[in-house]
């Protein structure tokens, strides 16, 4: 993949970002997500790819566009597999909350795994601790492998979790080992990349989530350099038989990381719509302009980006569409 494609990946989710923003508050969610996907879409069309969505809105009679096996891109080389979360955190935007952000990772085609549309148990830490931990120890033996990592005591080490009645009995082995918790309304993708950056105040993301954005996640630590396993978690016998149409037979099976994201690259970029611990939100300026934040990254280079942009909407290719 030629490192152009990064900057034109960028302008994909920018625009998205700035036509769900429009919804942020509004208590509309199906038409933030409209605004994000239609955008998305429209952007697409001026990237030079030939891509196909291997994560996206659904199967092609569920989704109108973005839709898992479309093709996007004007049809030229490079080849790459594309994983799209139009706006992560639909409900967030709707009622004006934070770390909602528009989603794109690609990779050559046949490196990113094709994620069933079910719920994944998840273990994310970033680079100090990566190599020391695994789904298969305790809580407490991951919690305290961390703080070893990182030189600090488990009192010290935070863990991000969704904060879901499903979670009830993680939140509690986690305070039983005595570390801190922070608990998210939504958006795990946003949340696996903070562990990457010690900054952030976030050691390791436990708990379960949707596995497409799993995927999205695994393509950011990648180009982090963090560690991402997960499991996925059928609920009834047609998920289970999806599982086994992917190849796992085993329920146990954990996916590491280079199973989620094959050989030595992706690229992922992220832009804000709603002010996040990691990015800024889409602000509306005077005199019809606007200001992004983006974050965008390459495994192969290990190159990390934030982009601040100022866009003058009149001349904004598909803001007016």
């Amino acid at each position: 993949m030629e490192r152009e494609l990064a900057m034109e990946i960028v302008r994909v989710t920018e625009l998205a970002a700035l036509k769900s923003a429009r919804w942020m508050g509004r208590g509309n969610k199906m038409e933030a997500d409209k605004a994000a996907t239609e955008a998305m879409r429209r952007m697409f069309d001026t990237v030079s790819m030939d891509g196909t969505v291997v994560i996206g809105e659904g199967e092609m009679d569920e989704a109108p566009m973005l839709y898992i096996g479309e093709r996007l891109g004007t049809g030229v080389p490079p080849i790459v597999d594309v994983a799209v979360d139009p706006l992560e955190g639909t409900d967030v935007v709707a009622s004006g909350q934070t770390d909602a952000m528009t989603v794109v990772a690609i990779a050559p085609r046949g490196n990113l795994l094709h994620a069933p549309d079910m719920y994944m148990d998840k273990l994310v830490v970033g680079p100090s601790a990566k190599g020391c931990v695994h789904m298969e120890q305790t809580v407490r033996e991951n919690l305290e492998a961390v703080a070893k990592a990182n030189r600090k005591p488990v009192s010290q080490v935070v863990a991000v979790i969704l904060d879901r009645p499903r979670h009830a009995e993680l939140i509690e082995q986690v305070r039983a080992a005595g570390a801190r918790i922070k608990l998210i309304p939504s958006g795990d993708v946003a949340a696996a990349i903070q562990t990457a950056f010690p900054e952030s105040g976030v050691d390791i993301l436990l708990g379960s989530g949707g596995a497409p954005e799993g995927v999205l996640a695994a393509c950011a630590l990648k180009c982090l350099g963090g560690e991402m396993q997960g499991r996925l978690l059928p609920e009834n016998d047609e998920q289970r038989q999806r599982c086994i149409d992917m190849g796992v037979t085993d329920p146990d099976h954990v996916f590491m990381l280079e199973d989620m994201v094959a050989g030595d690259d992706a690229i992922f970029s992220a832009t804000g719509v709603t002010d996040g611990s990691l990015l800024h939100g889409v602000r509306f300026l005077a005199n019809g302009r606007a200001r992004t934040q983006s974050i965008v990254m390459r495994a192969k280079t290990g190159t990390v980006r934030f982009v601040d942009a100022i866009h003058n909407l009149d001349r904004k290719v598909g803001w007016n569409d």
